[in-house]
């Protein structure tokens, strides 16, 4: 398998390079969607980052970060240093608006939006899956108002994973990305 805390270490450096800030480091067999048919599941290495200013990337921030990975571990294994011995495809992408929540500052920022939790160790009458919406940090007590137990409270280490759940109002706080030319109409002359 792969040692996901040396891979942060080797990653995070190239993310910040680019002015942008690491959400989430991942590695796991086959897609998030499922295998393709037919096909072997290969390993994702899957790298999360975002723009401070925004919360997201855009397909060229996505591109040179990835060649900037890429072109740091085959530097890391020329030396002989080799992250990842299996086959992997290399993704690297935005959070997107239903956001997993990976940082305590994350719970900070979404507070009052929905999210789905699943914990490692239960709370709240033995429950481990929790929805509802984030009430705010305390300490390092995360707080939620979940559906069914009320208000409850566990930190980052009960965590197992968590997202935002996608809902108009989430949609409406979320800022977009800059719109710069859409308004312009580009028409093809024929000849």
């Amino acid at each position: 398998m792969a040692d996901i805390a040396r891979i942060i270490e080797v990653v995070e450096p190239e993310v910040a390079a680019l002015g942008f800030a690491l959400v989430r480091v991942k590695f796991f067999r086959g897609g998030e969607i499922g295998p393709i048919s037919g096909e072997d599941e290969e390993f994702t290495l899957q790298i999360m980052a975002e723009r401070p200013d925004t919360g997201q990337l855009v397909l060229d921030d996505c591109a040179a970060l990835s060649r900037r990975i890429s072109d740091r571990i085959d530097e890391l294994e020329d030396r002989g240093e080799v992250l990842i011995r299996d086959a992997y495809r290399l993704e690297v992408s935005s959070p997107g608006i239903d956001r997993p929540l990976t940082r305590l500052k994350d719970y900070i920022a979404w507070t009052g939006h929905e999210a789905k939790v699943q914990l490692a160790n239960p709370v709240a009458g033995n429950r481990k899956s929790l929805q509802g919406d984030l009430a705010g940090v305390e300490g390092d007590a995360i707080r939620l108002d979940d559906r069914k137990s009320g208000r409850v409270s566990f930190t980052m280490a009960d965590v197992h994973s968590a997202r935002l759940v996608l809902t108009d109002r989430l949609i409406a706080a979320t800022r977009p990305i800059a719109a710069d030319g859409a308004d312009e109409i580009f028409e093809e002359q024929e000849d």
